[in-house]
C-alpha cells in the first residue's frame, strides 16, 4: 500500500487553494467555548503586567494577542509565517504583525517578557528549534507557554471502535507533523532548564458534530487517509456510514486532550528593556 505524506493545511498556509478559508476556521474556532476558555487560561499563565512586551508564535489571526493587550495592557508582537495571517493581524488592530518563521525568529536575544505558541508545534518542522528561540528571544524571568492538543488522547464512539482507531491514529499521526508532542512540552522546557513548570489538561469533548467547525473535518477523515493510502476505500466509506449513524441514534462523542505547559527562564525577573523599538517590526 503507497502512502504519501502531504502537507497539513495550517503547515503552509499561503500555498493552500484558499488561505482565506484558514483564517474563517481559526476565526471559527476561537468562537467555541472550550477554544475561548482555554485560550483565555493561557493568557493568564503568562502572568503579564501593563507595560510587558510579549510575543505570540505562529499567532494566526492575532486575536489572542490583542486580547492579551486589552485584558493586561501588554505589548504584543504576532510572529506568523504566514503573510495571508500577517495581513488578517494587521486588518484586526495588530500593530506589530511580522511575517517570520518560529524556526529563525528576528528578534534579539532576551527583548521579551513572554512568549507562547498556541497550537504551533504540531505543524512546526522541528517543534525543538522553535522552542529554542522562544527561549533564546525570552528575557531570563520570562514566561513562556505552549498549548496544543495531544491527538493520541482522542476516542470516538462509532459501532466498529477497531476502525475508529485506524482513522484517529491516522490523524495522529500522518495528517500532522507532531499530532502525539503535547504531553512531551514540559520535558522540552525542562531540558532547557525551566523552572516553575506546571502542566494544566482541558479535554475537548463533542456531542454535536456540527460544533467545533464540524468537528475539525472529521468526517471526511477516513476518505483522506484512504486518499493517502493509510487505509482502504471501502472502510472509508463504513466509517462514514457508522459516523453518520452515531449522530442519528444520539451516540456520538468525541473527545481530545489539550495541554497548556507554562515556564519561566531561571534568572533574576528583571524586565525586558522597555526599548525594544528596534527589534519590533
Amino acid at each position: 500500500m503507497i502512502r504519501r505524506q502531504e502537507q497539513h493545511a495550517f503547515t503552509a498556509v499561503d500555498r493552500h487553494p484558499d488561505p482565506g478559508e484558514l483564517v474563517g476556521v481559526l476565526k471559527r474556532l476561537a468562537a467555541e467555548p472550550f477554544y475561548d476558555g482555554y485560550k483565555q487560561r493561557l493568557r493568564i499563565l503568562l502572568r503579564a503586567h501593563p507595560g510587558d512586551v510579549f510575543l505570540d508564535v505562529g499567532a494566526g489571526t492575532g486575536d489572542s494577542a490583542l486580547a492579551l493587550s486589552a485584558d493586561h495592557g501588554a505589548r504584543v508582537v504576532g510572529a506568523d509565517a504566514s503573510l495571508t495571517m500577517a495581513k488578517s493581524m494587521r486588518r484586526a488592530g495588530l500593530s506589530h504583525a511580522a511575517v517570520a518563521d518560529g524556526h529563525r525568529l528576528p528578534f534579539r536575544g532576551s527583548c521579551f517578557d513572554g512568549a507562547w505558541a498556541d497550537r504551533v508545534l504540531q505543524h512546526a518542522d522541528r517543534p525543538t528549534r522553535m522552542v529554542d528561540e522562544m527561549v533564546r528571544v525570552v528575557r531570563p524571568g520570562g514566561r513562556i507557554v505552549l498549548a496544543d492538543p495531544d491527538y493520541a488522547t482522542q476516542v470516538l464512539d462509532i459501532e466498529d471502535q477497531c476502525l475508529a482507531g485506524q482513522v484517529l491514529r491516522f490523524r495522529a499521526g500522518a495528517a500532522l507533523r507532531h499530532g502525539t508532542l503535547a504531553h512531551r512540552h514540559a520535558g522540552l522546557l525542562a531540558e532547557r532548564g525551566l523552572e516553575d513548570i506546571d502542566v494544566e489538561a482541558r479535554t475537548l469533548v463533542v456531542r454535536d458534530p456540527t460544533a467545533v467547525d464540524n468537528v475539525m473535518g472529521m468526517r471526511t477523515w477516513a476518505h483522506t487517509a484512504a486518499a493517502r493510502g493509510h487505509l482502504d476505500k471501502e472502510d472509508a466509506d463504513r466509517f462514514v456510514v457508522q459516523f453518520d449513524e452515531a449522530v442519528r441514534t444520539g451516540r456520538f462523542t468525541y473527545a481530545l486532550t489539550f495541554f497548556l505547559t507554562s515556564g519561566t527562564l531561571p534568572g533574576p525577573g528583571v524586565r525586558a528593556d522597555s526599548d525594544t523599538s528596534g527589534s519590533l517590526p
